[in-house]
């Protein structure tokens, strides 16, 4: 038999043999092992019972622990369904609460903010806290200035001491206090020295598009720009930001690209601007020398002068584009037939009209846009007579002030309609003699270019797909021939370095001697321009260029004129904002877009020789509108259309291309642009003399 263990001593043996548990022993009959008392068989120990007792006052404890925590997960699960799905309307009133105990700051913005197309911020306006001070409780003025001084060291003290003085009741001391600066002066106890909320406006892009912006004076109100036109809106509608048709992307690439032209020809300013050819939004303006829209104090008269509207220039041969068009919606010179005379000089008195490193014989319509001649343009010109050129001039804006909504504007300089004779004529033909902003000139352009029709520049943004009100200029048929010709000045013309491989662009470029203070042209002192849209075939935007009094340098060969100086300009600006602005380079030898863009020289075997006979001296014509529908001279003549070989879709750019005479590409290499200028044996008044390259 094995042995069993011995029992338990809190067991007792019962009758059958089976363990039962111990019954509890009175208190007095409980051993204490600590008075060296023996345990007898039967009785309890002293700690196990206190043991056991601890045990079961724990058990209690964590049931209604656990039953506490259940409730409060309960409680959490039914106001979470209550909130979720029962009531979910309820943390809409809980925020309407709250912000009636919490109401917002006690000195919002009294000024709208400003933004670009895109949304991006362009003006704000930010709380600041002022500096006041009353002078009546002031006893010591000097000791005042010196304590301020200790936390504003820029203040200049006599200035301070003059303006803390005397018997007026609240001077400013200063305009914007920093946080720090504020307690430093709460730190003096100075007694008449308080502190007053205000606001400051703060302009994100620093020079990028300051003179478009504009600016506001101390009391925050519009002194320049946009802030000067739109100052009641701004201050009226606060939670309505006033977006401008600026993309800030295009109007930082663009100031870049005209920075860089007058650092590379040592100019003394320029101005560029990016049109939207169909609408007329202006994407970008950029007038240089600029300044931080922050800090117009420290601007100089020169760097807040806007020369893309306030500043009159000569057009130089960008007007070229306008005799053009003048002389085909007149029906006075055919494009596929007209030659013009540029074998010899044109004298008026004592002045002499010539092309500087011309042909010296008959050109063709293209060639005198091609090669930007003067004596060419002059004989267009004489097709359809001083009167009508006045009048088409008008008709695409070039006399009266532009429509803009800044009012820097500038009116033009134009010879009065009682002097706009055959000599003005001849001078205004190539751009001499009538002095216009560079938004009129792409305003103007971008009129002949877009389908004939002109609409008056905006620096609104405007809803998409809304079409823009505009008057017919041109027509298409005039509007589709000038796009060839401008393609040409580009490709086999003066403008070559503005190419842009798979952008299709067309321009010209103009080269004009700056006028002196009192009338006559400054030697060596000239405005290099460039004028421009793209893709020629179905136009979208209208780009220009110009740069004033650029110096010629090695790496142009001395040359300071419009194809070495705005002609490169306008190639990093289209490189930059073609991919911006969604533009997808088309294959540059495409048949269907080559032919659609393209015109030759020489239309047709025009004969070149010299001595060849002319072939435009019509009788000029009763003046009459350019955009008539009747006009008293026989229309050009124009070769049939003929269907591109390419399917039409593969113009793959959603603006439709207005209709077009597809024809054969013309040939011609890409070298330099051929430089020309008008020269004169003696000082000039109504021709310009030494005009360097076009």
């Amino acid at each position: 038999m094995h042995d069993l263990p011995p029992p338990s001593p809190n067991s007792v043996p019962s009758r059958g043999g089976h363990l039962r548990q111990p019954a509890m022993l009175p208190h007095d009959e409980v051993i204490d092992l600590r008075a060296g008392q023996r345990p007898a068989a039967g009785r309890a120990v002293q700690p196990d019972l206190l043991r056991r007792a601890h045990l079961e006052k724990s058990r209690g404890r964590l049931v209604v622990t656990a039953l506490g925590f259940g409730a409060l997960f309960l409680a959490v699960a039914l106001k979470l369904t209550a909130a979720t799905i029962l009531d979910p309307a309820e943390p809409v009133r809980l925020q309407a609460a709250l912000r009636a105990i919490a109401p917002p700051a006690e000195h919002p913005a009294s000024r709208a903010p400003i933004t670009d197309r895109n949304g991006e911020m362009l003006a704000m306006s930010l709380p600041i806290t002022a500096l006041t001070a009353n002078p009546r409780v002031l006893h010591n003025p000097a000791e005042v200035a010196d304590k301020l001084r200790s936390v504003l060291p820029q203040l200049d003290r006599e200035k301070l001491i003059e303006r803390i003085s005397g018997d007026k009741g609240f001077v400013y001391i200063t305009r914007s206090l920093t946080p720090r600066e504020q307690q430093g002066i709460i730190n003096l106890g100075i007694a008449g020295v308080d502190f007053e909320h205000a606001e400051r406006r703060y302009y994100p892009q620093g020079r990028a598009g300051v003179h478009v912006l504009g600016n506001v004076d101390v009391d925050g109100k519009g002194i320049a720009g946009i802030e000067r036109s739109f100052d009641e809106r701004l201050r009226t509608e606060l939670g309505k930001p006033l977006r401008l048709s600026l993309d800030i992307r295009v109007q930082l690439a663009l100031r870049d690209a005209v920075h860089e032209a007058i650092t590379s020809f040592n100019g003394i300013g320029g101005a560029g601007v990016v049109l939207d050819i169909n609408t007329a939004e202006v994407l970008g303006m950029v007038s240089l020398p600029d300044y931080d829209a922050n800090d117009i104090g420290e601007a100089t008269p020169d760097q807040r002068f806007n020369r893309a509207t306030v500043g009159v220039y000569e057009p130089g041969s960008t007007f070229k584009l306008l005799t053009a068009a003048a002389a085909l919606e007149y029906g006075t010179s055919n494009v596929w037939s007209s030659r013009f005379d540029a074998s010899r000089p044109l004298r008026y008195g004592r002045f002499t009209i010539t092309d500087y490193k011309g042909k010296n014989r008959w050109l063709s319509f293209p060639e005198v846009l091609a090669y930007s001649s003067n004596l060419g343009a002059a004989h267009m010109a004489m097709t359809f007579g001083p009167e009508r050129q006045r009048e088409f001039l008008k008709s695409v804006g070039m006399l009266s002030r532009i429509s803009l909504e800044v009012p820097e504007k500038a009116l033009p300089l134009v010879p009065p309609a009682s002097a706009w004779k055959e000599i003005s004529m001849v001078t205004i033909s190539y751009g001499h003699g009538i002095s216009v902003t560079p938004m009129h000139v792409i305003t103007g352009i971008s009129a002949i270019a877009n389908g004939g029709v002109l609409h008056e520049p905006t620096l609104l943004a405007q809803p998409p797909g809304v079409e823009r009100p505009g008057r017919r200029v041109v027509s298409e048929q005039t509007s589709s021939i000038i796009r060839r010709l401008m393609r040409l000045v580009v490709t086999d013309g003066s403008a070559k370095f503005a190419e842009v491989p798979g952008y299709f662009l067309g321009g010209k470029t103009g080269t004009a001697q700056k006028t002196g203070p009192h009338g006559g042209y400054l030697m060596n002192q000239r405005i290099a321009a460039f004028v421009g849209a793209f893709p020629t075939y179905a136009p979208r935007y209208a780009l220009y260029v110009m740069v004033d009094n650029p110096q010629g340098t090695k790496a142009s060969h001395g040359y300071a004129t419009a194809g070495w100086v705005a002609a490169p300009a306008a190639h990093t600006v289209l490189s930059r904002i073609a991919p911006v602005l969604g533009l997808v380079p088309e294959d540059p030898n495409n048949p269907a877009l080559v032919a659609a863009t393209s015109i030759p020289l020489q239309p047709r075997g025009t004969p070149s020789a010299p001595g060849s006979p002319v072939a435009n001296t019509a009788p000029r014509a009763p003046a009459a509108s350019p955009a008539s529908s009747t006009r008293a001279a026989t229309p050009p003549r124009v070769a049939p259309p003929v269907r591109p070989s390419t399917p039409a879709q593969t113009l793959q750019l959603p603006s439709p291309s207005p209709r077009v005479l597809p024809l054969a590409p013309a040939p011609g290499s890409l070298a330099p642009p051929v430089p020309l200028r008008l020269t004169s044996a003696t000082t000039p008044v109504a021709a310009s003399p030494n005009l360097a390259p076009r």
